[in-house]
C-alpha cells in the first residue's frame, strides 16, 4: 500500500474543467496530484493530513496580471490564495536573467514573464531598462521614448522580443496606453510577430484622452487581431473601458464569433494604480476625459490631489511615484453596475494587477507581517478574496464553482497554447500540479482596504504551492519558497 505526502480529507472539491463539485479526498505526492476520490476513501495513507470538513478544495488561484518580485507583496497574494503570479501586461526583457534572479531569491509562488515591448522600446531608445518594472516607472514620461521610431530601431525592437519568446517568455506585454504616439503599423507588427510565434500579447489599450478612449483602444486591439490572427489579450478591461465595457463586450463577442482570439481579466475595485507620470494623468489629458486633479491619490504621502498646478508638480518630482487613480466610484450603483458587468461577461478572468510595495527595489523585503503604513493598492493582497466575499457571499450574483472558474481554469487555458506547465494547473485532478486551496466559503474575506492596504486576506486553512504548504493552518509559512518558473516554449 503506497504512502502519500499528504491527504486532505473530507473537503469540498471543486474541479472547474470536468465539473467535480463532491465531498471527498485527494492526495499529494511529490508536488504531483496522484488521487482524487470523491466521497473519500479510507485506503488513502499519508505521512501527513489537512482537515478540510466544511471547506472547499480547489486549484490555487492564477494571477495573469502581477507586477509584484519583492517577498512581501508575493507573501500577501499567497494569503490571497493566488499560487501562481504571472508579470504579463508589462513583461520583462532578459527572460534567463529574470527567471534566474527568482530562483534565486526564492518565491512562495510560481512566476513567468512576458516579453515587454516597452522596455524594448525604450532600450532601442537609449534608456537603461536593466532594473526591469522600475526602470519603466522612472521613465514613464521621458521624451526618449514618446516619439516615432526609425525603421531599423523598429527593427531592433521586434528582433529584441523575438528572441524573448524564443527564450522561455510567455508572449509580449505591451503598455501601449502609456506611449501614445506609438504609429499604428508598429503594434500590428508586434501582433505579426506574436503570430508568427504563436505567443499571445497582453495590452493596456491606447488612452487616446477622451470618455470613449477605452472603446477605440478595443477597437484597436480587435482590428490588430483580425489584421494578424494573433491571440490578443486586452488587460484590465474594468479600468481601461470604463463605462463603455458594454460596447467593448459586444465587440469582443463579435470577434470571437468571427474565429478572432481575443481574452480579457478584470479586478473587483473602482481604481487602478499606476506611475504618477503616465501620460494620461497629465491634466490636460484628465480633463479631456472627464476625470479631475481629485480623482489622484499619490501614495508616497497620501495626499489627494487639488489642483493641476501640484498634479504637474508631482510628476515632474517622482514621475514613477505610484498614485491611486479612480476611475468608477465604488459607492455610486451605477458605476458598481459597470463593474459588475466587467467581471461578469463571457470567459473574463480574474485578475490582480497587483502592484509592488517596494517599486525601487524588487529584492527588498519590508518583513512580516507587512508594517502598517506601507503603500500600495488593496488589490495587491485583496483581489481573490474578495471575489468570494462580495460577489459570491455577499452579493450573490456569482456561483461559487463558477468563481473558482474564473480563478483558475479561464487564466490556466489563456496560456496553454504558449506554456505547457499551465496545462497542468487549474485543475484538481491526478497529474495535475498540486497547486492547491482549502478555504471557508463562509469565513474567506478580503481585509485591505484603501486606507490599509497590507491587510492580507484570511479564511484560507491552506495554500499548497507544488505540494508544499504556503499557508498552513491558517498561518503563512513565511520562509516556505516552492514557487518554480512557467515557461513559454514554442
Amino acid at each position: 500500500m503506497s504512502e502519500h505526502d499528504v491527504v486532505i480529507r473530507g473537503g469540498r472539491i471543486i474541479d472547474p474543467e470536468k465539473g467535480l463539485d463532491a465531498v471527498g479526498d485527494v492526495a499529494i505526492t511529490g508536488g504531483r496530484i496522484d488521487a482524487v476520490i470523491p466521497g473519500g476513501s479510507a485506503d488513502l495513507h499519508a505521512r501527513e493530513e489537512w482537515d478540510a470538513a466544511g471547506q472547499v478544495v480547489a486549484p490555487g488561484f492564477i494571477d495573469l496580471h502581477s507586477h509584484c518580485a519583492d517577498p512581501a507583496s508575493r507573501r500577501l497574494q499567497v494569503c490571497d490564495g493566488v499560487t501562481t503570479a504571472l508579470e504579463l501586461e508589462a513583461g520583462m526583457l532578459d527572460m534567463s536573467g529574470a527567471y534566474a534572479r527568482m530562483v534565486e531569491r526564492g518565491s512562495p509562488n510560481n512566476f513567468g514573464y512576458s516579453a515587454s515591448w516597452a522596455l524594448a522600446r525604450m532600450s532601442v531608445c537609449g534608456i537603461d531598462v536593466s532594473t526591469g518594472l522600475p526602470a519603466f516607472l522612472a521613465n514613464i514620461g521621458a521624451p526618449a521614448w514618446h516619439r516615432e521610431l526609425s525603421d531599423r530601431e523598429r527593427g531592433r525592437m521586434l528582433e529584441m522580443l523575438r528572441y524573448e519568446i524564443d527564450d522561455g517568455a510567455l508572449g509580449i506585454g505591451v503598455l501601449l496606453g502609456y506611449c501614445r504616439e506609438t504609429p499604428g503599423v508598429e503594434y500590428l507588427e508586434v501582433a505579426g510577430l506574436a503570430a508568427e510565434t504563436g505567443a499571445p500579447t497582453y495590452t493596456h489599450v491606447r488612452d487616446l484622452g477622451r470618455p470613449d478612449g477605452g472603446l477605440l483602444g478595443a477597437i484597436e486591439v480587435v482590428a490588430a487581431a483580425l489584421d494578424s490572427g494573433a491571440h490578443m489579450h486586452l488587460c484590465h478591461i474594468n479600468s481601461t473601458s470604463v463605462r463603455a465595457v458594454d460596447r467593448v463586450h459586444a465587440l469582443i463577442d463579435d470577434a470571437s464569433g468571427e474565429g478572432m482570439r481575443v481574452t480579457t481579466e478584470a479586478y473587483p475595485y473602482g481604481s487602478g494604480a499606476t506611475g504618477i507620470g503616465a501620460q494620461f494623468l497629465d491634466p490636460t489629458e484628465l480633463a479631456a476625459s472627464g476625470r479631475s486633479p481629485s480623482d489622484i491619490v499619490y501614495l508616497r504621502t497620501n495626499e489627494r490631489i487639488q489642483t493641476a498646478e501640484r498634479l504637474v508638480e508631482l510628476r515632474a518630482q517622482d514621475p514613477g511615484g505610484l498614485a491611486i487613480v479612480e476611475f468608477l466610484s465604488e459607492e455610486s450603483p451605477e458605476d458598481l453596475g459597470y463593474l459588475t458587468r466587467a467581471l461578469l461577461h463571457g470567459d473574463t478572468a480574474v485578475a490582480s494587477d497587483a502592484m509592488p510595495l517596494s517599486p525601487g527595489d524588487p529584492t527588498h523585503d519590508v518583513g512580516w507581517p507587512v508594517p502598517s503604513g506601507t503603500a500600495t493598492h488593496p488589490r495587491t493582497a485583496g483581489t481573490f478574496s474578495r471575489i468570494l466575499r462580495w460577489y459570491v457571499r455577499e452579493l450573490g450574483i456569482l456561483d461559487l464553482a463558477e468563481a473558482v472558474r474564473r480563478c483558475t481554469l479561464v487564466p490556466a487555458r489563456i496560456l496553454e497554447g504558449v506554456s505547457s506547465d499551465m496545462r497542468r494547473k487549474g485543475r484538481v485532478q491526478v497529474g495535475a500540479d498540486a497547486d492547491l486551496v482549502v478555504f471557508d466559503p463562509q469565513t474567506v474575506t478580503d481585509r485591505a482596504t484603501y486606507s490599509s492596504p497590507v491587510e492580507p486576506s484570511t479564511g484560507f486553512s491552506y495554500v499548497a504551492v507544488n505540494g508544499t504548504p504556503v499557508v498552513k493552518e491558517g498561518v503563512l509559512q513565511v520562509t516556505a519558497l516552492p514557487g518554480l518558473p512557467v515557461r513559454g516554449g514554442r
